[in-house]
């Protein structure tokens, strides 16, 4: 299996080349470039493709912010973490709005980052518990903002796509719902990109807060199909 290229976007460069050094002795990743601000990380994006992006929020020029929506627009299915000293929420929610499909402290573990950048690879989202009711109360009325009624988007998923937001609303991993239900992970990606992409989200987290809103979460799961 072809390692995981992972791209280090942060203007300190103590830290960037410390966490550059730490992920080159790990089995299956391999940092492909080191960029100093958000204008820099855009570029190398474009250039290098990498898997998953390591993006700091507070940096000269271009912002985290700003670079994961320019990246994200370029590139619909980056895979970008949030890694940063912020624990604002509105730096969270911002990220989130962008397309960043993880945050992290940066006084996490050097074994749970690595865990998160393998989860973020394969398809997951990486938000801290601590951090999940934030954003439950920040999208609460994501419901209410959508062009059509909450109904009608729901009733655009099949049964088996309901019940597979069902059990992403839970907290099921990709491997945990496959499980569940008898079927592949790979089935289980093509049906999330299905239902992100009915629901006119951006990613699993806003599908999952969405979910928790409707209260799907307390119906009875579906007949399979």
């Amino acid at each position: 299996m072809a390692p995981i290229k992972v791209l280090i976007v942060d203007d300190h460069t103590l830290f960037r080349k410390g966490l550059a050094s730490l992920l080159k002795q790990q089995k299956g990743i391999e940092v492909v470039g080191e960029a100093k601000d958000g204008e820099e990380g855009l570029r190398l994006a474009q250039t290098l493709k990498p898997d998953v992006i390591l993006m700091d929020v507070n940096m000269p020029r271009l912002n985290g912010i700003q670079a994961t929506r320019a990246i994200r627009e370029i590139f619909p299915d980056a895979r970008i973490i949030m890694l940063t000293v912020s624990e604002e929420d509105e730096d969270l929610f911002s990220a989130i709005k962008a397309g960043a499909r993880g945050y992290l402290l940066k006084n996490v573990e050097p074994d749970q980052l690595i865990k998160a950048i393998h989860l973020l690879a394969e398809g997951e989202a990486v938000i801290p518990h601590a951090m999940a009711s934030k954003l439950l109360n920040e999208f609460s009325s994501v419901a209410h903002k959508m062009d059509a009624p909450a109904e009608s988007k729901l009733n655009l998923l099949t049964k088996r796509e309901h019940e597979i937001l069902q059990h992403l609303a839970k907290g099921g991993s990709n491997k945990e719902i496959a499980g569940t239900l008898c079927i592949s992970e790979h089935t289980v990606k093509i049906h999330l990109k299905n239902i992100l992409k009915k629901l006119h989200m951006n990613n699993r987290i806003q599908a999952a807060i969405y979910a928790h809103e409707q209260g799907l979460v307390n119906q009875k799961p579906l007949h399979k199909n």
